[in-house]
């Protein structure tokens, strides 16, 4: 072979490796990752085999009597478009640790390598050099079982362990796959563990060293010789809760809590705290509390007691039913009927003053904002962005702020509706262009929205049914003895027809589906409103345009044998959005009037939108309260504590699309007053949300690539 021909194969040997090293996928959407509700959720309707709920010192954990096969799942299913470990997170642990712990190697959680790729031991000749080298050192009988401990381990999982965290004789040890596959193994002493005692602890992980933080006390830090990799290849691992996939190594404690945090330093998010050895990040719902339980007490029979769980935030399920819950920051006591906390007494919140908390840099201009929950996962914010290039966002609420989750690609999406049916999640975007290939389409009038379906074992929204619509404004859910409807309002029919049926779909329980149950005419329809007083249901429709004026009349529609008839109309000018609250037993129906037009003449931004109640005896809405708004386009009703809120969306005043929208605070005969005046930029919509005890508003700007976040602050 000449020297030029071998020279030519090495090039395209290093040729092959570089491409396969550039292929490789590094971890983006660095959001918290709670790896113990990830299997305790996949089936809430019964505990996985080989796990149990114990109690110490009347607070929940896991108990593992079994490495059983469901507490272990690929890594790709949470560490989705990811092959490269994250170099830089923390791992946050609440665990009590059994006194048979002292005696043995206990797995708090593994990630290893397939069993195809693992290779065997150190082999018998390494094991003696090293008995050998520890007898010229000299080291004393602990030193040398301890030394004995690591090298037994790191032979029995060389090659297979990609990462691991194990606890003994009152020490953590870390451990990882490091240089040509050599498992590197960092231990901490003296972390003070006591036995059956609960502990938070937090392994914090960068390039120069790591930290370990115990019940929130000054943490402990090793600064290593070689860092942690910064290319740690996890294709084809599975993650291994509470083992290594063996019943050697079994964790033998409680396990309360345990979270993956890529890309940061958790310490500073749950430290200091009132309760350290509880303090938490994210804990499973089963373990949030217990229910009630029984005492004998020395008096004679057993007496009943409801335990009182303290914290900022906690989820009402039917294991807690009767279960009393005191939030320290509102103030209140709480009691969950199975499904909601009923509030028991609660110290009244007013509103102090509004505060900028977040400017979210979007990837293009936002028509619309929804803000919904999804279990196991937290609060998500899903954006619709105007740009089709870029597509729209989905956001998780972090305690920094709103961070990317997922994107997802849309058409000049318009608005989001988020909806449950059973424990499922969904998702429908109105789609304002059908896709890439619309041209291609028969009917180029034709759009297409489509609904996205949350899937446990990804964690990612995925696409679920695609309906054909026409420049679709708004989505509404609803359900109506047990079965749910979608409401889709269709705006126009090409550049011209605004006069055309919107459309009610009713889920198919056969064909799993959504298929079409009504028709509705509209005129330039932007938004339904569905809401029920007393047995009665209600649909309302904000009619827009008719092809010449915006002085349309809106409709309101209630269910009768089984579909919507004409209930009352409105007269409205350009109508974009109806908002019902209730004050006390009192009805409301607030629109979001536009702007006026007819034929060519010049519009009005400056005009009334409009509150109206509900005549109970006459069976009819009435004017409340005229509001003057500038082109709004949204209205948003929250509460705190015993006081009523609506913020308008003000979008456009004839001149400029920078100017306040106006938070209206409840005054009884007066109406709704203005209190706080909030700068915005082509607002196109409010939503309003809690978290931890806080209340939150957000904002989405249709002229800005921006949204932020108001937090309300009250005394």
């Amino acid at each position: 072979m000449s020297s030029l021909t071998l020279v030519q194969l090495l090039l395209l040997g290093l040729q092959v490796i570089d491409a396969t090293a550039n292929s490789l996928r590094y971890c983006t959407d660095l959001v918290p990752l709670d790896l113990l509700s990830f299997v305790l959720e996949k089936d809430t309707s019964k505990l996985l085999p080989g796990v149990h709920i114990r109690q110490s010192g009347g607070v929940r954990g896991i108990h593992f009597s079994s490495p059983h096969a469901s507490m272990s799942f690929p890594s790709s299913e949470l560490l989705a478009n990811c092959d490269i470990f994250p170099k830089e997170f923390s791992i946050v642990v609440t665990l009590a640790a059994a006194h048979v712990a002292s005696t043995r190697n206990d797995y708090i959680f593994t990630l290893m390598e397939s069993k195809k790729s693992g290779r065997r031991g150190l082999g018998e000749e390494s094991h003696k050099r090293n008995v050998l080298r520890d007898k010229e050192r000299g080291n004393s009988r602990e030193e040398q079982q301890e030394e004995k401990e690591r090298r037994s381990t790191a032979a029995e999982e060389h090659g297979r362990i990609i990462l691991g965290l194990r606890f003994s004789r009152n020490r953590l040890h870390f451990l990882f796959k490091g240089h040509a596959g050599v498992v590197e193994h960092w231990v901490f002493r003296g972390t003070g563990l006591t036995d059956n005692r609960w502990h938070t602890l937090v392994l914090a992980v960068n390039s120069r060293h790591v930290r370990l933080t115990v019940d929130c006390n000054a943490p402990m830090e090793i600064v290593p010789s070689r860092p942690f990799p910064s290319e740690l290849n996890i294709q084809g691992s599975r993650f291994h809760i509470g083992s290594r996939g063996r019943w050697k190594g079994l964790f033998s404690g409680l396990l309360r809590q345990l979270v993956l945090v890529p890309g940061s330093d958790a310490t500073g998010h749950i430290c200091p705290s009132s309760e350290p050895q509880l303090t938490a990040l994210s804990v499973p719902p089963l373990l949030l509390d217990l229910p009630i339980t029984g005492r004998k007490n020395n008096d004679g029979p057993t007496s009943y007691e409801r335990q009182v769980s303290v914290g900022l935030d906690r989820s009402c399920t039917p294991l807690l039913e009767g279960q009393l819950w005191f939030n320290p920051l509102r103030k209140g006591l709480y009691l969950c009927d199975g499904s909601e906390w009923i509030t028991v007494l609660q110290d009244r919140q007013r509103l102090d003053y509004v505060l900028e908390h977040q400017v979210l840099t979007t990837s293009s201009e936002t028509h619309d904002v929804e803000v919904f929950q999804v279990p196991g996962v937290g609060t998500m914010a899903a954006m619709a962005h105007r740009s089709s290039v870029s597509g729209s966002a989905v956001y998780l609420w972090t305690p920094t702020g709103f961070q990317l989750y997922q994107n997802v690609s849309t058409f000049g999406a318009l608005s989001w509706r988020h909806f449950n049916m059973g424990k499922k999640t969904f998702l429908v975007v109105s789609n304002f262009g059908g896709g890439p290939d619309k041209h291609a389409n028969k009917e180029p009038e034709a759009d297409f929205s489509v609904i996205y379906k949350w899937s446990k074992r990804r964690k990612r929204f995925v696409a679920f049914q695609t309906l054909q619509t026409h420049c679709a404004r708004d989505w509404e859910a609803f359900n109506i003895n047990q079965q749910t409807y979608l409401a889709v309002a269709n705006h126009r029919l090409g550049n011209n027809n605004h006069t055309i049926d919107s459309v009610i779909y009713t889920w198919n329980r056969l064909t799993k589906s959504f298929e079409v149950h009504q028709k509705l005419p509209t005129s330039g329809a932007y938004d339904w409103e569905f809401f029920t007083v007393g047995p009665y249901h209600f649909l309302v429709v904000a009619n827009a345009f008719d092809g010449v004026t915006t002085a349309v009349d809106s409709v309101i529609y209630v269910w009768i044998n089984g579909s919507f008839q004409v209930f009352q109309t409105i007269k409205t000018f350009c109508a974009t959005d109806w908002e019902m609250f209730q004050i006390g037993s009192r009805v409301f129906l607030v629109v979001a009037n536009g702007h006026r037009l007819y034929g060519t003449g010049p519009s009005r931004y400056a005009i009334n939108s409009t509150i109206y109640e509900l005549d109970v005896i006459g069976r009819i809405f009435v004017r409340f309260q005229d509001i003057v708004t500038y082109s709004a386009v949204d209205w948003e009703f929250f509460s705190l504590g015993e006081e009523y809120f609506l913020v308008v969306a003000n979008s456009f005043n004839g001149e400029s699309y920078s100017l306040n929208s106006i938070l209206y605070r409840w005054q009884g005969y007066e109406g709704f007053v203005p209190v706080h005046w909030l700068p915005t930029i082509g607002c196109s919509d409010w939503e309003f949300f809690t978290s931890k005890g806080e209340s939150y508003l957000i904002y989405s700007s249709a002229k800005a690539p921006l949204s932020k976040v108001f937090k309300l602050k009250t005394y």
